[in-house]
């Protein structure tokens, strides 16, 4: 590829395009109805640190830092660094029986709307065809389009093919590498595996030293853009570390670039972005591994794994409860947002039987529960009940003990739902937000309720009655483990 020609390519489309690389011009963006709509997407995190499987996807760095777990097992499981190093692992990354069609039919089965594949990880591998760098999973290890296959056989199944890269934390990813003899050392140049491999910085200070460079920044936004252009995707999602000083013209020419190619091809776009790397009100808001503790008025996302302890593969996984995830979709949805669901495939590009028990199980009760979530909206009220939500990144490791009186809501068309987030076995409901109340009195529902209904229940027996206090339901036939909806249709 000619890098100058590609650049001056980029400066071009953000010339003649809507959007200019400014945050008064990328304020013009507006998060889709598509993604709105959605609601549940699959992230994947599958890349050459699956082969070691130990640890978590951070392997890549964490094997060069003396005193980690992942520094001993290396030595004594592979051998000194000088011998084997991360490269190595390359050629055991073969994928050997990695089926896109499968992948795409258990997430459709799962209820997915979109797929996220990891198109780069920090170890700076990419699984995509790139004219950028031989380092990639087309040219090395599987010798495979790993995300062009994907975009085949997903959008075969009506998913939207999307794209993440965490490529800018690689400049310091390999870093500490430098510090002993290891395989990683000078010359690197651009295009090579581990270049730059610079000193680890101060991850909180927005103005770090050492700070990437302009040739290492300019290097990221061409392979972001080679992902644009060359596989059109319909959400680009970044990691942290997007949010550094450094970083942030060349973020805002990525985005100037992607929502302006996006208009020529027809579609809405999204970015996903942590923290406050955009201006707000220019790209979608995600938190990693958490929540929001209230409805928002601006949309959302949360990314979090089927694994507690590890996004990609590891021998030793600590898989979520699936009846808990949804509770936590429930809950999400309710809130304004999305939720993002990671699985981490095994090398041999198989997915784990708790991983897709997980996914299946969700999917049934989507199957059910659907039109309560697809393409709803928050009511006016998303939630009541006692159990509190926490709020903030890295919050889901605790669990959460819903009781029958945790209620969540949504709406569409001419219904109001109600999720009841454990079914109490006596099977009596309560709904205080839908009591028959003085509209003078509190901003709450005064309005008709022509039927109430349970969604997947057909034969179940059901009364209601609403008073000052609350909707009052009686069901006989009804339990689950999941969330519970009723449907109330009103006038």
């Amino acid at each position: 590829m000619d890098r100058v020609k590609y650049l001056e390519k980029i400066e071009e489309t953000i010339k003649n395009g809507r959007f200019k690389d400014t945050w008064e011009s990328l304020s013009q963006y507006e998060t889709p109805a598509w993604f709105r709509d959605a609601k549940f997407g699959i992230f994947i995190h599958w890349g050459v640190y699956s082969v070691p499987a130990f640890g978590n996807e951070w392997y890549p760095r964490s094997m060069y830092i003396k005193g980690t777990r992942e520094y001993e097992h290396h030595i004594k499981t592979y051998g000194p660094h000088s011998q084997f190093g991360y490269k190595d692992f390359i050629p055991m990354f073969r994928a050997e029986k990695f089926d896109a069609n499968k992948w795409a039919e258990l997430f459709a089965a799962a209820g997915a709307k979109y797929v996220v594949p990891v198109a780069e990880h920090h170890d700076g591998f990419q699984m995509y065809k790139s004219e950028l760098s031989h380092w990639n999973a087309a040219e090395m290890g599987p010798c495979r389009d790993i995300l062009g296959e994907l975009k085949l056989a997903c959008e075969a199944k009506g998913l939207n093919i999307c794209a993440s890269s965490h490529r800018v934390e690689h400049w310091f990813f390999m870093g500490h590498g430098r510090e002993f003899d290891s395989d990683i050392k000078e010359p690197m140049q651009v295009g090579d595996f581990y270049w730059p491999a610079m000193p680890e910085p101060n991850h909180q200070d927005l103005f770090s030293t050492p700070a990437p460079s302009d040739e290492f920044l300019t290097d990221w936004l061409l392979r972001c853009c080679e992902i644009v252009d060359r596989y059109h995707p319909r959400l680009v999602y970044f990691d942290w570390w997007i949010q550094h000083s450094a970083v942030k013209p060349y973020l805002r020419k990525f985005a100037a670039y992607y929502y302006n190619r996006a208009e020529e091809w027809g579609f809405k776009p999204v970015i996903n972005y942590k923290h406050d790397a955009f201006q707000f009100g220019c790209a979608t808001v995600d938190i990693e591994r958490g929540q929001f503790a209230d409805c928002k008025p601006y949309y959302w996302q949360t990314d979090t794994a089927c694994a507690y302890n590890s996004w990609g593969y590891t021998e030793h996984n600590h898989f979520r409860d699936p009846y808990a995830l949804i509770c936590d979709f429930v809950d999400i949805v309710s809130k304004n947002g999305n939720l993002l669901l990671n699985v981490g495939p095994k090398s041999d590009g198989t997915i784990t039987e708790e991983e897709t028990n997980i996914l299946l199980t969700i999917g049934k009760w989507l199957s059910v529960n659907g039109e309560a979530i697809y393409g709803s909206r928050p009511w006016r009220i998303s939630a009541e009940g006692p159990t509190v939500i926490p709020e903030g990144q890295f919050t889901d490791g605790g669990k959460k003990e819903f009781t029958s009186n945790d209620i969540r809501y949504t709406t569409r068309g001419g219904s109001i739902y109600a999720f009841v987030m454990k079914y109490p076995e006596n099977e009596e409901v309560a709904l205080p937000a839908l009591a028959d109340r003085d509209a003078s009195s509190k901003p709450y529902f005064h309005g008709i309720i022509k039927n109430v209904s349970v969604l997947g229940f057909d034969d179940a027996k059901l009364n209601w009655r609403r008073d000052g206090e609350a909707l009052h339901i009686k069901t006989q036939g009804v339990s689950s483990k999941a969330p519970v909806v009723f449907r109330i249709e009103i006038d």
